[in-house]
């Protein structure tokens, strides 16, 4: 028989947790000052509230105002979660009267657990919450008190039907292996400082005995109105049926260039210097795809919206009623503030409830500095790109190269994991700067070896014809192989 689970009252940390935590069990939350323990264990308390089940919140560190600040910054009222605070004056007052045979700690840690015990006796919670177990731990002065303590504490829940939370702020050993072997579950929270940008939070499920969890580590915000948790993607987790097949750019050339199109569920990666029309033709498709009625997401790491929305208005693109009719999702993304998990969600959003045909990422370089560390960028692009190829969305990722002309260098090589690769580069003809296009990678198919030019203007994006009366340009070398004349003239 499956064990029963309880709801944490946050969906997606029930989505790791394999659908909840087991019920009437001890689960263990640690985490250093500030990661959001309290916060997760109030969201416990009123998800149980919701369901008609009785609450109580065991504060043996922080008053019963502090923890009324903490919900009312989240909008939170507390009414119907009962609020235990242990304070040392109340204690001290019980202590005066017991006899000195014994150290002084040891009548507290007693009178402290006597006193619990009674009121957990008179409330008759279904739900428990302990914040937090250092004072138990500095009470107990010796690690074999302190695991006798916790382990009658356990023995007396056995059996009551109560679901207890304990918190723990980790101030003793790095991992406190004792306590973490009495718990039937370890959630583990951790608040980490880059060296620029907003504090990062994530949290990792150390064990949950006899159910089946997401591991690894998930990032997570604190905002007003609780935790909002990121599961970690796996890609393999998301299969859907789609219809292959291949989309256009509304241009002819450059679908001829390509061989027919894009194809849904594959990558394209569009590369070449700053300037060259990357963003430009990513924009082009993404058009191209509201207009068959279809939407796309844009996510925009390097520019301001407002530029983007300006320059599209300049090519003769409508960004502004695409979006506003629904087929279009424009999205700013300041890596300083925003983590990869909270993207890699931000896009499954787009994907899962706008049904999102086509997403750009401009640029790969924004998104490389969104992450914490840059070797896991390949690793975590990976899952992402393979999630959206089994959704069947055509994915163009942008990524700028460092130099204008002659040797370009990128700032991490992904091309191999993209399924189509395009190259823009400048070419110098009579005294102008000029740009070109070609495709030198497609896996899904066959497309044009040649070599075309781009012209950007307020008639959009044009795709000229091939290239032959000149050699290097993929190089920024350009040379004239015989008569430009017509070419210039154009």
């Amino acid at each position: 028989m499956d064990e029963k689970i309880t709801g944490t009252g946050i969906p997606e940390l029930d989505d790791v947790l394999g659908g909840g935590i087991p019920r009437d069990r001890f689960f263990l939350v640690q985490g250093d000052p500030g990661a959001g323990k309290t916060t997760l264990g109030l969201q416990f308390l009123l998800a149980g509230v919701a369901q008609g089940e009785t609450g109580l919140y065991i504060s043996l560190s922080e008053t019963k105002d502090e923890i009324n600040a903490v919900a009312a910054s989240h909008g939170w009222s507390l009414e119907g979660v009962k609020l235990f605070e242990l304070s040392a004056l109340e204690q001290s007052g019980s202590l005066e009267q017991d006899a000195s045979l014994f150290e002084t700690s040891e009548i507290e840690l007693q009178e402290t657990t006597r006193t619990l015990l009674a009121h957990i006796e008179k409330v008759k919670p279904l739900r428990v919450v302990f914040d937090s177990l250092s004072e138990v731990r500095l009470l107990s002065q010796s690690s074999l008190r302190y695991r006798r303590q916790l382990l009658a504490l356990k023995q007396y829940f056995t059996g009551k039907q109560i679901t207890v939370l304990l918190l723990d702020d980790r101030t003793s050993e790095e991992g406190d292996p004792q306590l973490q072997s009495l718990a039937n579950g370890v959630l583990t929270m951790e608040q980490i400082a880059p060296l620029y940008g907003e504090d990062r939070r994530r949290l990792r499920v150390v064990k949950l005995r006899g159910r089946k969890f997401r591991g690894g580590y998930h990032d997570f915000l604190i905002r007003t109105g609780g935790l909002v948790v990121f599961p970690r993607l796996v890609a393999a987790e998301h299969r859907a049926e789609f219809k292959r097949e291949a989309i256009s750019s509304g241009l002819g050339p450059l679908d001829e260039l390509l061989g027919g199109g894009l194809d849904r569920g594959t990558s394209t990666l569009i590369i070449g210097p700053a300037g060259t029309g990357k963003s430009a033709l990513a924009l082009q498709y993404s058009m191209a795809a509201a207009r068959r009625g279809e939407c796309a997401g844009i996510y925009a790491f390097d520019e301001t919206l407002p530029t983007l929305f300006a320059r599209a208005q300049g090519m003769g693109m409508d960004l502004t009623g695409e979006v506003k009719a629904g087929r279009l999702i424009v999205q700013g993304v300041d890596p300083a503030e925003m983590g990869p998990g909270e993207f890699s969600w931000m896009v499954r959003r787009a994907v899962e409830d706008n049904h999102a045909r086509v997403v750009v990422i401009d640029t790969l370089n924004g998104y490389l500095n969104a992450m914490p560390e840059h070797r896991l960028l390949a690793v975590q692009m990976h899952e992402l790109l393979s999630y959206l190829g089994q959704r069947g969305v055509a994915t163009i990722l942008v990524m700028a190269q460092h130099g204008m002309l002659g040797v370009t260098e990128s700032p991490v090589d992904v091309s191999y994991l993209a399924d189509t690769v395009i190259l823009l580069r400048y070419f110098e003809a009579a005294g102008r700067i000029r740009k070109a296009i070609s495709v030198v990678k497609k896996r899904s198919g066959p497309h044009e070896d040649t070599i075309r030019e781009l012209t950007l203007g307020r008639g959009g994006v044009r795709v000229g014809e091939v290239l032959k009366d000149f050699r290097g340009i993929l190089s920024s070398m350009s040379q004239s192989a015989g008569d430009a004349g017509e070419l210039i003239r154009r």
